[in-house]
């Protein structure tokens, strides 16, 4: 199955040459760059988050693999979605998914499901994607997207993953693709992100989901972020590093109803 572009022209440039000067506005190269075994990127349209993925992916090498875990907002498809097999069309060409650890993945886990349909139109792995590929032109991808999901299914996918990943046995980078506070004023936002953040750089995912739902904190992506901490401390990973934090306030101007952006590094 080729799957087609959700958003190009909206959410980020169509045109490649565009494009290309479009994440080089928001691309921080930050050099030496290091392997690390996961990353937290924001998934707005890039010119409100892209400045903070920017600074995220100008710090590490994007090996040839990864695996990117989503929130699901179209409400399509399995609630536990990943897409096994076939091509992601982008506007700097064809993305291919990594079918091995596809499969690895899928026969590690009892919750995921081989499912196309809730990736049709979600751009929160979407989003991801240009940065990759322009960084690596040969990546390859394994795209995983969830709704709402218990503990011990969040845990399955993450060991999974970890285990799928061992077995595969070369370099893979975890991307969690997450916003944080929706449509609060600035300052809540920052106060109530910070403590989403401080567990994730703990890589405490029992603590992050605890205190998204105790502080009614909007963070869209809390499932797949929760799933790539399990997925990361099984692969060895000993803590975060946040490396930019900000709000739509500051390219909007509008403080009062902010969407909250956290760029963090797993090593």
């Amino acid at each position: 199955m080729i799957r087609m572009p959700a958003v190009a022209g909206r959410f980020y440039e169509a045109n490649p040459e565009l494009l290309k000067r479009e994440i080089e506005t928001y691309l921080k190269i930050r050099e030496p760059r290091e392997m690390v075994i996961g990353a937290v990127c924001p998934h707005a349209g890039y010119m409100y988050s892209g400045h903070v993925a920017g600074e995220v992916y100008g710090r590490i090498i994007v090996p040839d693999t990864v695996v990117i875990m989503g929130p699901n907002h179209t409400g399509l498809g399995q609630p536990a979605a990943i897409m096994a097999s076939g091509v992601w069309q982008m506007p700097f060409g064809p993305v291919e998914i990594d079918e091995e650890l596809a499969r690895l993945i899928l026969a590690e886990s009892q919750v995921l499901e081989d499912d196309a349909q809730a990736h049709l139109y979600e751009h929160s792995l979407e989003v991801q994607v240009p940065f990759l590929q322009y960084l690596n032109p040969r990546v390859r991808i394994v795209p995983i997207c969830l709704s709402m999901l218990s503990l011990p299914e969040i845990e399955d996918i993450g060991l999974a993953t970890a285990r799928a990943i061992s077995q595969y046995g070369a370099p893979v980078l975890l991307v969690a693709s997450t916003d944080m506070s929706h449509y609060v004023p600035h300052s809540v936002a920052k106060e109530k992100d910070m403590m989403a953040i401080q567990r994730i750089l703990e890589l405490d995912h029992v603590g992050l989901i605890e205190v998204v739902v105790r502080e009614k904190i909007s963070m869209c992506g809390v499932v797949p972020t929760a799933a790539t901490l399990v997925a990361a401390k099984g692969l060895g990973a000993r803590g975060g590093e946040l490396v930019k934090y900000a709000t739509s306030g500051e390219i909007t101007g509008d403080f009062y109803q902010v969407v909250g952006y956290a760029g963090i590094i797993i090593r």
